[in-house]
């Protein structure tokens, strides 16, 4: 199958702090890929790039066929019907000053796409597509919950039928009870219209549920990546097994040793020689001989495969 996006050693700097250092991965049509992490591992930066709302440093990002790294904002506004983006905080994503009915309408009107019944009703169906009363298209963002703002967002999303979707942490702002309502929704709507996602989020117990596979990133780059299967059954990056070690387990008979990471994060705005997870990994600490540590201290590793389609950024995976 051919890759929708496909994401080549993309850099983004902030001044001297180096959010993104050199992350590839690709997504199929109609696939999800999770990209989780820790806050400030460079994950929602790393979606803004993909989408266009930041440029690159450096690096190729390639949509549908077309390398759109350097794209003008009039060339990018085009690509803006394939690919949307659904943002974390979804009252402040919505215009306070419009009605959700104009702010749905919004898509067709900039792309001046005219539906075959006409945009009003259009937006009626997308409102009811996504959970929401088409009765309350005159009401403003305030007079929703969060959960309705974020049913909002998505309907601006998928009014257009995009070919991807970034989602920033879509459910992070939201209650854990609505959070489920959420992420079935944007399920659903994957299967129903066929767009693949790049689902952003901390929360690897929520990620699992909607991807197919799994990128987990560490001070801007990727540090593993797998089939959501072989990922959450067989981590082998020490980074990975500590996130996995910290999702809540409902059942109370079970008990899991939880992996504590002790130590502070290297410096990302100084060049890292060596791992840059070594000051905080428990294998480093108390699992490697001298001689392996110094490997860890020399040479960062480089993602490679461990076995099939599993890839690992660790010179001692497992």
């Amino acid at each position: 199958m051919t890759d929708l996006l496909t994401v080549t050693d993309l850099h983004h700097r902030f001044g001297d702090i180096r959010a993104v250092d050199g992350v590839s991965f690709s997504v199929r049509a109609g696939e999800t890929l999770g990209l989780v992490g820790e806050s400030g591992c460079g994950k929602s930066t790393t979606a803004r790039l993909v989408t266009r709302l930041l440029a690159p440093t450096s690096g190729s990002i390639v949509f549908d066929g077309q390398e759109i790294s350097r794209h003008s904002p009039r060339r990018l506004r085009g690509l803006r019907r394939d690919l949307q983006m659904i943002f974390q905080d979804p009252y402040a994503s919505l215009n306070p000053r419009h009605p959700v009915g104009k702010i749905l309408s919004a898509p067709f009107e900039i792309q001046k796409s005219a539906p075959s019944g006409g945009i009003q009703a259009e937006v009626a169906s997308l409102m009811t597509r996504v959970g929401l009363d088409p009765a309350h298209h005159n009401r403003y963002p305030h007079e929703f919950s969060g959960g309705q703002r974020q049913r909002i967002g998505i309907a601006r999303a998928i009014a257009l039928r995009p070919k991807l979707i970034v989602c920033d942490e879509p459910v992070s702002a939201l209650d854990v009870s609505i959070q489920a309502q959420i992420v079935n929704l944007l399920a659903d709507l994957r299967d129903d219209f066929g767009m693949a996602y790049v689902f952003v989020a901390h929360d690897l117990a929520v990620v699992r549920h909607i991807s197919d596979r799994v990128a987990v990133m560490y001070l801007g780059r990727i540090v593993e990546l797998a089939d959501s299967d072989s990922l959450y059954t067989s981590a082998a990056h020490p980074y990975t097994k500590a996130l996995l070690s910290a999702i809540p387990v409902p059942d109370p008979t079970t008990r899991r040793e939880r992996i504590l990471l002790r130590g502070d994060a290297a410096d990302a705005s100084t060049a890292n020689t060596g791992c840059r997870f070594r000051a905080r990994c428990p294998l480093y600490r108390d699992g490697l001989t001298a001689q392996e540590r110094d490997e860890c201290d020399r040479a960062e590793p480089n993602l490679a495969t461990k076995n099939d389609a599993h890839l690992v950024a660790c010179h001692y995976p497992g």
